[in-house]
């Protein structure tokens, strides 16, 4: 019998790193096991020969996937192709579902004995709840992040593992390294976001909201870690801030300022859970088009977009979003937490140990949920739900 063999794919460096995690798994669980598909660099490092750059599926975001329809849907069958000449034992899609469900939709219909694999559950609990009972008619198994995601999956028809989020496995700055950080005044992180139009909506909000806080706090200092994708637009909109902030892109650097900050400010996201990781307390902030933001309330089956709170079952986390984004209200909340520092402990706490820290890397997890899928043979799926 031959090694085992997994066709993987991921489409944005996020995926990428998921990748390369349940690989190093799957590699220390099953010794010998082989690779075939489509990552980036930390998968490649890892033994996979990638079947083209992940990037063409990175720039192929939902503003682009228009004018790439094309090139997209070539890819889509190619990868397929790929992924039924390679004959694995399982298929593991990861993440960037509108690319990675055509995929598995593709192989599935041809091979509906091959085990597929997602990922990353989609956030049916956030909105559209539909899409889970879609992804299972081509996924067998999902691997989740997020703890109160496996109910959600199952009652779709798919089984599901929560194998714990990367962020508990991921590097903090030594004590050292924070303390190279340390001044005289607190230490105020701004996170304005890595897409352009976040990051042009909420960079003069947090000058305005800035301002409020100089005039309590004279020597506040301020930090912003970017992406160079948008570090000139950041450093173009936050010269008249009133307090000028140094803007870093150096990963140690930017995990220094996470240990060493007071206080965040931060677009919506899974930024909340890197904050939590380092015990930052934060106050989250995001604003968008109005038709954007009333289409998304609509759709919304939840009361607050702050990871932590969810994971938490807490509101510790203030939220300022759409309207209520604006420097005056923001302000007093960032000023309340400079004033009780440790208000959002427990919150952050009890999410860093629900998402799995001090226990097995997720990336073992992965791997072995992985693996036991293959192990179960024919895994039951919940009854009603197809093949």
């Amino acid at each position: 019998m031959g090694a085992l063999r997994f066709f993987l794919i991921a489409g944005e460096p996020s995926g990428d790193r998921l990748g390369a995690a349940v690989m190093a798994g799957l590699r220390a669980l099953a010794p010998g096991v082989e690779f075939a598909g489509v990552g980036g660099p930390l998968m490649q490092a890892e033994g996979l020969q990638s079947l083209f750059p992940m990037e063409e599926l990175s720039i192929m975001g939902l503003v682009e996937v228009l004018p790439k329809y094309f090139p997209l849907k070539r890819r889509i069958a190619q990868t397929a192709e790929a992924a039924l000449a390679a004959q694995p034992a399982a298929l593991i899609t990861i993440d960037s579902p509108d690319f990675c469900l055509r995929v598995a939709g593709i192989v599935k219909a041809a091979r509906p004995d091959l085990r597929t694999i997602h990922y990353v559950a989609p956030s049916v609990w956030a909105w559209r709840p539909g899409r889970a009972a879609k992804m299972a008619k081509v996924i067998d198994h999902v691997l989740a992040l997020l703890p109160f995601e496996p109910p959600y999956m199952t009652a779709a028809g798919m089984t599901c593992d929560f194998v714990g989020h990367p962020v508990v496995a991921e590097a903090l700055a030594t004590p050292a390294e924070a303390a190279m950080m340390q001044g005289e005044g607190p230490l105020v992180l701004t996170l304005p976001g890595s897409r352009r139009g976040e990051v042009a909506r909420l960079v003069p909000v947090i000058g305005a909201t800035l301002a409020r806080v100089k005039a309590v706090h004279p020597q506040a200092r301020v930090v912003l870690p970017t992406v160079r994708g948008v570090e000139g637009l950041v450093r173009e909109l936050s010269t008249d801030w009133p307090i000028p902030a140094e803007i870093i892109t150096d990963p140690a650097r930017k995990r220094a300022a996470f240990a060493a900050a007071d206080v965040a400010l931060a677009a919506s996201g899974t930024v909340s859970l890197e904050l939590a990781a380092n015990g930052c307390p934060m106050v989250i902030a995001y604003d968008m088009h109005p038709l954007t933001l009333w289409l998304m309330r609509r759709a919304a089956l939840i009361d607050t977009v702050t990871l932590v709170n969810l994971v938490s079952d807490s509101r510790a986390v203030p939220e300022f979003i759409g309207e209520k984004c604006r420097a005056d209200l923001i302000a007093p909340a960032l000023l309340d937490l400079l004033a009780h520092p440790g208000a959002q402990d427990q919150a952050m706490r009890l999410t860093m140990e629900r998402l799995g820290k001090g226990g097995e890397p997720p990336g073992l997890r992965a791997a072995r949920s992985v693996l036991s899928v293959l192990g179960d043979g024919q895994r039951a799926r919940p009854a009603g739900s197809g093949s």
